[in-house]
């Protein structure tokens, strides 16, 4: 069968690979949408901290069910399916305390693993979940939703908070939605003009074009009368950004780091004991975020389609990498069809 390879740094390639054969307690899944996400495309790039190459990208899946066995959870051949991707050891210490998405040997599809950017996958039948009905294309995107939505979660957002959030790529603008749905007011800070019109498109108003430092804490002061953000939430992986959430909290406040990034940041951390911050990070996402939006997303008026601006057939993944490194301020979510 036909996988896609990134070979080295810039290189990508459609390879061909034998078909997997499944295990016992494991379904044999046909891949029907997968979606490129920023760290893909730092893979891509040589920049993503954790990627070893060569290595078959892809986390981010929707999947049509063509082997499985009986099983507890419903799941019959010819079902449209997601899944969770992350993969832990089960025996060390967080996985013993349940922080299973943060286990100290987690394998990450398409990073620590090979990923879904084949023809066809073997998994888990306890990793595999209905997708009730949504759209396949609909349903590759809820993994990169729960990414947003357990940062969001971190950070304790509620009715009436305000909140922050740096990057309008993928994941922050599903972590403005994940906070809108939990009641706080969002902003959305950016660098990039065309991202925050992207934002503005889902009814996020309320944004901060960072293209200088004193620009962004002008716009910071002035949107919340000085007194800084309830939270602020940092989804991209830079220094700068890291900072802009740390200096852009208010007093008591809390900062979620979502983005991940390789360089080191210099600061005074004092800041943090002076405005007794609480910052967290944010890993990956449980079993229950993704069950949790699966039903959000088909029970209420959450729309993931916008997110989605360019759809490329999986033999063309090249070209996918290629355009989305030369126009990230333009696209979103890049898919790729697998069907």
């Amino acid at each position: 069968m036909k996988a896609i390879q990134i070979y080295r740094p810039g290189n990508v390639r459609i390879i061909d690979i034998e078909k997997p054969k499944r295990k016992n307690g494991e379904a044999l899944l046909k891949i029907l949408y997968g979606g490129i996400c920023g760290s893909d495309l730092g893979s891509y790039r040589g920049t993503f901290s954790y990627f070893s190459y060569p290595r078959i990208p892809g986390h981010e899946f929707s999947a049509k069910i063509m082997e499985i066995d009986e099983n507890k959870l419903g799941l019959v051949p010819g079902m449209i399916v997601t899944c969770n991707p992350y993969f832990n050891c089960t025996h060390c210490y967080s996985c013993k305390k349940g922080i299973v998405n943060a286990c100290s040997d987690n394998q990450t599809m398409g990073v620590q693993r090979e990923g879904a950017f084949a023809e066809y996958i073997t998994m888990p039948i306890e990793r595999i979940y209905d997708g009730k009905g949504l759209d396949p294309k609909v349903l590759a995107v809820i993994e990169p939703f729960c990414i947003s939505y357990h940062g969001v979660t971190r950070g304790q957002v509620k009715t009436g908070d305000t909140v922050l959030i740096v990057g309008s790529g993928t994941i922050g603008i599903l972590a403005a939605i994940a906070a809108r749905e939990k009641g706080a007011c969002v902003w959305i800070s950016d660098v990039s003009e065309g991202k925050l019109k992207i934002a503005e498109s889902f009814g996020f108003d309320k944004t901060i074009l960072n293209s200088t430092e004193e620009q962004f804490n002008e716009r910071v002061k002035d949107a919340t009368m000085g007194n800084g953000f309830d939270i602020t939430i940092e989804a991209v992986g830079l220094p700068s950004t890291f900072l802009d959430c740390v200096n852009a909290a208010c007093f008591g406040g809390r900062v979620v780091q979502i983005g991940v990034g390789k360089k080191n940041v210099d600061f005074n951390f004092t800041l943090i004991q002076k405005k007794e911050l609480t910052i967290v990070g944010s890993r990956n996402a449980m079993k229950q975020d993704f069950i949790d939006l699966i039903d959000l997303v088909k029970n209420s008026e959450v729309s993931l389609e916008k997110i989605i601006t360019n759809i490329y057939k999986s033999e063309d993944a090249d070209q996918a990498f290629n355009d989305f490194d030369k126009n990230k301020g333009d696209m979103l979510k890049v898919i790729l069809d697998f069907t």
